[in-house]
């Protein structure tokens, strides 16, 4: 999409540091630079004020990504593209039925309503749970490092869903200030939500995880 539009050599695109770090080897593909801009710690999509901070001369197109299952503010998004001449790209999320939906928003109300010691995700409109992402606070990675263990130990699948972000990956390294981008992988880790779980597999995942009563601090 980039190559048609004819965007290329000279050329700057706005992408999101917070995972998929194809989308930046497609811009680079291109031959244009990937410029990094902040997200909403909400949606954990790219934020439309961060992008408005990045703006050049250069700039050529934004590439929004869905998130989570989470979609981008994309009428906030293409309005910015409009003022400022940018080419409004998206990435989606792989399709799901409804019914896949409906089970996984229905498995995500039972946590938002029991969990304790995280802060449950924002659901916001028309979220379908992709993955059900949760916070754990603290002073760092290695609480929510130390918190993920401790819930594995207790038989529930987690997984950290963004490890490093683009911007600190070898290749694409920036000196950028991207504070909520740095805030959502120090401190995001995903619970199960498949609309496949049982009741007594969903009360599973409550107690291990409020069992920790809070935030786990780092051994030394």
């Amino acid at each position: 999409m980039l190559r048609a539009a004819g965007v290329g050599v000279g050329d700057e695109v706005i992408v999101p540091a917070f995972g998929n770090v194809e989308v930046a080897e497609a811009v680079t593909l291109t031959g244009a630079t990937p410029v990094f801009a902040d997200i909403d710690p909400a949606t954990y999509c790219l934020d439309a004020t961060a992008i408005e901070s990045v703006v050049t001369a250069r700039s050529a197109a934004v590439v929004a990504v869905h998130r989570f299952g989470r979609s981008a503010d994309i009428a906030r998004l293409r309005a910015l593209g409009q003022r400022h001449g940018l080419l409004v790209l998206e990435q989606g999320e792989s399709e799901a039925r409804y019914d896949e939906i409906a089970q996984r928003r229905e498995r995500a109300a039972y946590l938002d309503g029991r969990l304790s010691g995280v802060r449950t995700p924002d659901g916001g409109d028309g979220h379908t749970y992709q993955q059900y992402v949760v916070r754990v606070p603290g002073n760092g990675r290695p609480d929510r490092d130390a918190f993920a263990r401790a819930v594995r130990a207790r038989g529930v699948e987690c997984r950290v869903p963004v490890k490093t972000p683009v911007h600190r990956m070898p290749g694409f390294r920036q000196d950028v200030y991207l504070p909520e981008t740095e805030r959502a992988a120090d401190e995001t880790l995903a619970l199960p939500v498949d609309g496949a779980l049982t009741k007594r597999e969903m009360q599973r995942i409550v107690s291990a995880c409020n069992a920790l009563g809070g935030l786990l601090q780092p051994a030394f």
